[in-house]
């Protein structure tokens, strides 16, 4: 059983190492263990809430739509954010049902917003890599949409380059399809993977997103500053939408809009929220707007 422990903690940082058991490893793998068995038992329950982060149009400031973002209320742990459980379910093929879960609760909360006149906002829902190679994916967007009579073009699909591009032929077509039904996408985290500049003309994508760690450092690193600049100009070029992420300065703010990004989103401007309380900070920027 302890070989078995150091077998998986080898294989877990990669392949070519080998590792020692120590008995820390299995309390790892039992929290693993129970991890997993929690998770089923939030899937069964519906466990799980969406909070949504507020976009800005950076020329005017106005609201243009929400990044839905997955919580798990934990029974015992509380509230638990994806980075604690995305792996797991990713793994053991749960973020289908999960993934699912989020897709149809984003359109129905969408379809609230619409119906009380926003109906220029998109919702953004990520998908995972494994969702995105799943075959029932169009379908299931399909449903969503049709469940809560929502516009296709209100859903945005964030997917990251790399998913994107690790098979770019079979990406293709479901992009293809999910843009065809007039679905907005969303290439996530530009730069950071391997970016092919020769699939990214093709991919009928409608917007790309700057990743958070080029706007982090903006201020002080005239790389950062560089790469970003390339990146507004490479999707003003291909007539795309470009979506600044982890806005948390002013500096940024300004120069991202100089450069000409459409949209940002970030703490400076709007932290993830409950539904309620994000449309009260909404209702309060449009009153401030209007005074």
């Amino acid at each position: 059983m302890n070989a078995d422990a150091a077998m998986y903690h080898a294989k877990g940082a990669g392949k070519n190492g080998y590792s020692f058991f120590d008995a820390s490893m299995n309390s790892n793998a039992r929290k693993q263990l129970q991890l997993l068995q929690d998770l089923r038992t939030a899937v069964e329950q519906q466990q799980f809430s969406l909070y949504y982060q507020p976009k800005f149009d950076a020329s005017n400031g106005r609201p243009v739509g929400a990044e839905a973002l997955l919580r798990w209320e934990h029974p015992t742990q509380g509230m638990l954010l994806p980075d604690k459980f995305i792996e797991l379910a990713e793994k053991t093929g749960l973020i289908i049902p999960i993934g699912e879960w989020v897709l149809n609760e984003a359109c129905r909360q969408m379809r609230e917003w619409y119906v009380l006149g926003y109906t220029d906002w998109r919702i953004a829902v990520n998908l995972s890599a494994l969702q995105f190679c799943h075959t029932g994916l169009v379908q299931s967007v399909a449903k969503a949409l049709a469940m809560h009579h929502l516009p296709a073009n209100s859903l945005t699909l964030e997917i990251t380059e790399t998913t994107a591009m690790s098979d770019a032929d079979a990406s293709m077509t479901v992009l293809r399809e999910l843009s065809e039904m007039g679905v907005d996408l969303s290439i996530d985290d530009f730069g950071t993977g391997y970016s092919s500049l020769m699939y990214l003309k093709r991919l009928p994508a409608n917007e790309l997103k700057i990743d958070r760690g080029f706007v982090r450092d903006l201020e002080h690193d005239s790389d950062d500053a560089a790469i970003v600049s390339a990146i507004v100009a490479l999707g003003q070029a291909l007539g795309l939408r470009i979506v600044a992420e982890g806005v948390e300065t002013g500096v940024q703010q300004d120069f991202l809009t100089k450069l000409g990004c459409d949209s940002l989103q970030g703490y400076l401007l709007g932290h993830p929220l409950p539904a309620e309380r994000f449309m009260l900070d909404i209702h309060r920027g449009e009153q401030l707007a209007a005074g």
